[in-house]
């Protein structure tokens, strides 16, 4: 009996060892992800803050920020989405994740429902009320969410990136424009012709002419994947600095929180990413996929909400100032996300 007591009490210690190792591996675990995120982060802030100076010193003018917002968007995107894609990806890949677009897409509903009852809750104004709504559903995730994924992630999270992609721009081109246009002067209307037109942007042809490469088997001529890589590489550190010069444009005495601030960060970096986990968490989808997801749904605003505002007519000081502000704000959310998903 006394060595049956001892070997049972052997067996508690050694079960309580094993208990604490275990628990001290996972505490070492989840802050390799939190600093490796904060690395990450840090990579993507050291970008903005160059961005941010050169705007302080009035190096770029209202004119050379379009310029290069155009570079990014017409040039180094489609670039880098073209040259990832074939040179990555096989044909079987891609048309694997398709499906996949009903994910982001649940989501950005139900978001809409959320943010238009939201927004009637709490007594939004009226006239800034459709540019809430689009704020609210929609993010960012080329300009920010590509960066971001990347750094985090590495090229492997690309695809995934683009799925949602897809999704997201196709919604804000349409309800989005739609929603901020009925805010603005004159009744709203919708255009399909300009909104096919918004939608097929120069990304999305990059990413489509590299599915049909992809699916016909076409090699591309090294030169011409050489050239494609080195102008894509531009996309990150130029996107970057964009957001540094518009954050130095809105200027940081506008970043002031009041409600309809609170409630777009709330649906930003709150209902969004929850909503989304709560959608891909029963779903047979690779574990990567399920993260980018998560990440993507919790990117800021459109960069492309001002300038919309701005053409109809809208709040666009308003959306200029909800950009800023929750650009800045994901710098602190993602890295509690990223520990939160481990």
């Amino acid at each position: 009996n006394k060595n049956g007591s001892l070997l049972g009490r052997n067996d508690d210690y050694i079960s309580l060892v094993s208990t604490i190792i275990c628990n001290s591996n996972k505490k070492g675990e989840n802050m390799e992800i939190f600093l490796t995120s904060i690395s990450g982060i840090l990579v993507i802030l050291g970008m903005i803050l160059v961005g941010f100076v050169m705007g302080e010193k009035g190096w770029f003018d209202d004119k050379s920020r379009g310029l290069i917002a155009k570079l990014v968007t017409q040039i180094a995107l489609p670039c880098y989405m073209l040259y990832t894609i074939t040179q990555r990806f096989t044909a079987a890949d891609l048309l694997k994740m398709l499906p996949d677009l009903r994910f982001p897409a649940l989501s950005m509903v139900i978001l809409l429902g959320i943010a238009t009852a939201v927004a009637s809750i709490f007594a939004v104004k009226k006239e800034r009320r459709g540019l809430f709504i689009s704020m609210f559903f929609n993010s960012n995730t080329i300009f920010v969410g590509l960066p971001i994924n990347q750094a985090l992630f590495g090229d492997a999270s690309i695809p995934y990136v683009l799925i949602y992609y897809m999704c997201n721009t196709t919604f804000f081109w349409t309800l989005g424009t739609y929603l901020i246009q009925r805010d603005g002067e004159g009744e709203a209307e919708f255009d399909l012709k300009t909104s096919l037109k918004k939608i097929f942007s120069p990304p999305l042809m990059g990413f489509m002419l590299g599915l049909i490469i992809v699916i016909l088997h076409i090699k591309l001529p090294t030169f011409l994947a050489t050239d494609l890589k080195y102008l894509g590489s531009l996309t990150t550190p130029l996107s970057m600095i964009f957001i540094g010069l518009s954050v130095s444009n809105a200027g940081v005495k506008q970043l002031i929180l009041k409600k309809d601030q609170l409630l777009i960060l709330l649906g930003r970096f709150v209902v969004a990413p929850l909503l989304m986990a709560a959608i891909v968490y029963w779903a047979p989808l690779p574990t990567l996929m399920k993260q980018v997801f998560i990440i993507q749904s919790a990117m800021p605003v459109m960069t492309n909400a001002p300038v919309v505002a701005k053409l109809y007519g809208a709040d666009s000081d308003y959306a200029a100032v909800m950009v800023t502000e929750t650009t800045l704000a994901t710098m602190v959310v993602i890295p509690i996300l990223m520990v939160l998903m481990a």
